[in-house]
């Protein structure tokens, strides 16, 4: 038997310098919300089982990790649902928790069991983790970070065009050469079905559509085939696929497709809102592009959904979301409107790194290491980097006095910027000297006011 250590598929661990470049992100997209007055929240890694599944389509509740009931709880199995292949109702008698899919839905049972202690509308942004049971590949993990921003209580369009423009600031913020900002609406996707008259399959066809990216056109009549479109259903949809041109040559190209719809032609009213308000707001207008086969696959999306692709990296979407004006109704609250975005931090983290678009200094180690020689001369040491941390610089004192050779090993290996020198030879000079990791030069300062001196 191997005795190999890892972590488990689709989970990894982060080193320091890692977790230094995702906090770099975390930042820039709390900094970001922020600024647009979002509150922090924070909820449980697991919710109620009934409080998840039925409410991300048959694909998504697949992808939930279930926990298992544990103690007496056991007691509880269905045995006899298993054995009827009941698989379902045989995973619900053993497992009343799971962790979480994504923050949405957990948000939605936030806003409705602390309704009487929010302020709406309520603006949160939330930085936590989530778990999807789905095949682990480039870019897709079973533990992830994700970033969420959401407005509810209100309905207005201009809540869209903030959350884009949120996007805007924290990508071109993190650098990123090139990104494209996918929108489209749920109401186009109905208006679709009902010009097909496909209405009752508006659900098989937005999840087939949702994923021509990933399997081309071909691959997406061959799903709508294997579930039972008819050809003339297909030929209708056809020229959707090559829909191009400008945003507003696709809306006045869908205006003629969607004429006899009106559901589409008012979601098609909502993203000419948006994109005029963007426009007047933002000359980088470009960024956006209509994508009318763009439909995440989520059932509780009603309006504007929104996706982000970056350009030179191969990776799935690095942010998405859309309007949900029916979700807190599914825990008893309704007629509250919500919209949000949800920026996939590890995504944007390997794009980052595949480009390396990092800043240099968050692989660097401490400001300044001061070496030990002695325990007279370390205690001395100590007293002079407390003053320096009190300056706000990061500061290290090897803890031993080992050899000199091994702690300017050590040094290097932590990148460290500068080297102190106190021993007892530099102390019964009153000297200490400043070794300069970059270039190697060496300068002595007199030890009663060298941190005054070296720091100008």
């Amino acid at each position: 038997m191997s005795n190999k250590l890892n972590t488990p598929k689709g989970t990894r661990d982060h080193l320091p310098v890692d977790v230094r470049k995702r906090e770099y992100i975390f930042k820039a997209i709390a900094k970001a919300f922020q600024s647009y007055g979002y509150q922090p929240i924070e909820t449980p890694s697991f919710e109620l089982s009934s409080t998840l599944m039925g409410k991300y389509g048959d694909e998504g509740d697949r992808l939930i990790f279930r926990i298992l009931n544990s103690g007496e709880k056991v007691k509880k199995a269905d045995v006899q649902a298993l054995q009827n292949d009941e698989l379902a109702k045989f995973a619900n008698s053993i497992s009343e928790k799971a962790l979480r899919y994504d923050l949405t839905v957990p948000f939605a049972r936030f806003v409705v069991q602390h309704q009487n202690d929010l302020c709406f509308p309520f603006k949160r942004y939330q930085i936590q983790p989530v778990w999807r049971a789905d095949r682990p590949q480039h870019g897709r993990y079973q533990e992830f970070y994700q970033c969420d921003g959401d407005v509810v209580g209100s309905d207005s369009l201009r809540n869209e065009v903030e959350l884009i423009r949120i996007i805007k600031q924290v990508l071109s913020g993190l650098n990123l050469p090139g990104f494209t900002i996918k929108l489209n609406n749920r109401k186009v996707l109905s208006g679709i079905a009902e010009v097909c008259g496909v209405e009752q399959e508006l659900i098989a066809l937005t999840v087939a559509l949702d994923k021509l990216d990933k399997i081309g056109k071909e691959g997406v009549v061959d799903e709508l085939v294997s579930k039972g479109f008819s050809q003339e259903v297909l030929d209708k949809i056809d020229p959707l696929f090559g829909l191009e041109g400008s945003f507003e040559t696709r809306l006045e190209k869908l205006k003629v497709f969607l004429r006899g719809s009106e559901i589409g032609l008012k979601g098609l009213e909502e993203l000419s809102f948006v994109h005029s308000k963007l426009q007047d707001f933002d000359a980088n207008h470009e960024l956006l592009e209509l994508d009318v086969t763009l439909a995440r696959g989520l059932n509780y999306y009603t309006g504007i959904i929104i996706e982000v692709k970056a350009h030179e990296v191969e990776m799935g979407s690095i942010c998405g979301g859309g309007r949900y004006d029916d979700l807190t109704g599914l825990f008893g609250l309704k007629g509250l409107s919500g919209v949000g975005i949800s920026f996939g931090a590890d995504r944007i983290y390997d794009v980052l790194n595949s480009l390396n678009l990092f800043p240099a200094s968050l692989s660097e180690g401490p400001e300044v290491l001061f070496l030990n020689f002695s325990e007279s001369t370390a205690d001395q040491c100590d007293v002079w980097a407390n003053v320096l941390r009190s300056r706000d610089h990061i500061v290290e004192v090897y803890p031993s006095a080992s050899k000199l050779q091994k702690q300017m090993k050590y040094a290097n290996d932590r990148g460290a910027k500068w080297v102190v020198f106190y021993g007892d030879e530099e102390a019964a000079k009153q000297q200490v000297v400043l070794k300069n990791m970059s270039d190697g030069t060496q300068t002595s300062y007199s030890a009663g006011s060298w941190i005054n001196e070296w720091l100008g």
